[in-house]
């Protein structure tokens, strides 16, 4: 009897050594794989520049160990309402303004990771190639996003269509704040700004201000077509955009590295002549 036990005693101490060993095996081996593991960021887009140079970005990534999934959009709500909850882990398609107010309209807790581009917004018309032939009573359409009335109405006083309240910052000015308009321009600001080129192919009698990457998408040319065309010192620069607890995300900042490099800056340039101007790194 005594061996009997004995021996069972000896067999458990091997099964359990046996499976001591399996486990240490399998944790080293765990930890082997994952030490190579490519990193993956998801990234959201609108298509037109941003998603494209998004992917020229891509094997340039790829060589940098990490994998880049782009999300794209059409429209302006979504992006951040998606990097909101989760579903990407950073943006590339709108301006600081722009970010600012949905901040504070929507409580989004975002972090600027640098800016990459701009683009200057221009104001179209079928039936008027110069400011000089503008009617009185003109209309003008913009987006309905509050973010962008100050920046298109810069933009009329700059040429001399309208003067805006001085005591006003220029990025917060509103029609409201108009305060000579010797044309009696009319203002629609009740459109979304994916809809703008729709407005301009359609209404042969109004001014249509329309941001470059939808007038890219219309098969609009920015430099030959507008009629008024923000210069490229724009302060309205498009910036890679996370979720503020994600700000030193390794991936993410090197996403922001290689949208600066020489290599995107010289793509930029080349791809979209003039219509996209890229920034120096230095840019906020």
């Amino acid at each position: 009897m005594k061996k009997i036990w004995t021996s069972l005693i000896a067999v458990l101490f091997i099964l359990v050594l046996a499976a001591c060993g399996s486990s240490n095996e399998e944790e080293t081996s765990s930890g082997s794989e994952g030490e190579g593991d490519a990193k993956e960021i998801k990234v959201g887009a609108t298509s037109v520049p941003h998603a494209e140079v998004l992917e020229k970005a891509k094997p340039m990534l790829e060589e940098k160990g990490i994998t880049l999934e782009i999300e794209e959009y059409q429209d302006y709500i979504l992006p951040n309402q998606d990097l909101d909850e989760g579903r990407i882990d950073a943006n590339y398609f709108q301006t600081i303004p722009y970010m600012e107010t949905q901040e504070e309209e929507k409580g989004y807790d975002f972090a600027n990771l640098g800016g990459i581009h701009i683009e200057p917004i221009g104001v179209y018309s079928q039936k008027y190639e110069n400011l000089e032939d503008v009617e009185e009573g003109t209309t003008l359409v913009m987006s309905r996003s509050v973010s962008t009335h100050g920046r298109v109405l810069s933009l009329l006083e700059k040429e001399g269509l309208i003067k805006l309240d001085e005591s006003v910052e220029k990025v917060e000015a509103t029609v409201q704040d108009i305060v000579e308009n010797p044309k009696n321009i009319e203002f629609d600001t009740g459109v979304d700004a994916a809809n703008l080129p729709q407005v301009y192919q359609r209404e042969e009698n109004v001014l249509v201000a329309i941001n470059t990457n939808y007038a890219i998408e219309a098969d609009l040319s920015p430099s030959e077509d507008s009629i008024i065309l923000e210069e490229s010192d724009s302060p309205y620069v498009n910036v890679v955009a996370a979720n503020s607890e994600d700000k030193d995300n390794e991936a993410l900042n090197t996403l922001v590295e290689v949208l600066r490099s020489d290599e995107i800056v010289n793509f930029i340039k080349e791809e979209y002549d003039g219509a996209v101007v890229p920034v120096s790194s230095d840019a906020e």
